[in-house]
């Protein structure tokens, strides 16, 4: 157990001093912010039939200036743009040894491998629900500022349950990520079968097949294909934790018995 805590530790303080860090917190702070811009479109009748676009969206998610409508917003926010994101994360964690070159001094080190991995893997769960967290907060606060209705207590627990759900099937599609980074040494790969995930997930989820489709899964649950979400079963659900799974296991597999050559 002091082997992974250490491993913790390094891995924590390697990261601390990361400008990476504050680009992902910045980046994914759109989205709370997009969300208020959202919300005093909808509060301004004369804006809104401007937009026609999105007026018509509003119209078919149902959507009003109000708490619950925002939340509705962060969820979609991280069933959708945290497959980005989140990937960019596990990219980073996982792909930095490779492209600094310092890969070969973990493999040298004292520890178990399988430590090293498991601490970057704390880090990557870390480093998301920090920026949901962070997300949520600046979300309490603009709507605050905008002075939203008045909260239903009932229907906020809902969303808040959404949003946490939501979260921690992102966070978990993303194993497979870490596969791609040790894989391919460095950025490109795993970068590249995000966008390529990203993709898919939307093509599929568009053709009515995204329950099947773990990168798609998250996005439906957080609302954003309307309908489609009611499709979504124990199989699903299912599918997402295996692929989650098999990315671990993949992962801790080839960085213990391929031949690290770099």
């Amino acid at each position: 157990m002091s082997g992974q805590i250490k491993a913790l530790k390094a891995e924590l303080i390697k990261n601390k001093y990361s400008n990476i860090l504050w680009v992902t917190f910045i980046a994914f702070s759109l989205a709370p912010i997009m969300g208020g811009v959202f919300m005093l479109i909808m509060r301004n009748p004369e804006a809104m039939s401007k937009a026609g676009g999105l007026s018509a969206k509003a119209q078919v998610i149902n959507f009003s200036a109000s708490w619950n409508s925002y939340f509705g917003i962060l969820t979609q926010a991280i069933g959708v743009g945290g497959i980005l994101v989140f990937g960019f994360v596990a990219s980073w964690i996982f792909g930095r040894e490779y492209s600094e070159g310092t890969a070969k001094d973990l493999l040298s080190l004292p520890t178990s491998r399988t430590k090293i991995l498991n601490a970057k893997f704390i880090v990557y769960i870390i480093w998301c629900f920090a920026l949901t967290i962070s997300n949520l907060l600046i979300g309490l606060l603009i709507g605050t500022i905008l002075q939203l209705p008045s909260m239903d207590m009932n229907l906020i627990s809902g969303s808040l349950k959404n949003y946490l759900a939501t979260t921690v099937m992102t966070i978990l599609i993303g194993t497979p990520i870490a596969f791609f980074a040790i894989w391919g040494k460095g950025y490109l790969a795993p970068l590249g079968f995000v966008a390529l995930t990203l993709v898919f997930a939307q093509i599929i989820a568009a053709t009515g097949y995204g329950y099947y489709f773990p990168w798609s899964v998250p996005g439906l649950f957080s609302g954003a294909g309307g309908e489609y979400k009611s499709k979504l079963n124990l199989i699903s659900y299912s599918i997402l934790l295996l692929t989650s799974i098999v990315g671990y296991l993949a992962t801790v597999t080839f960085w213990k018995y391929a031949d690290q050559t770099k």
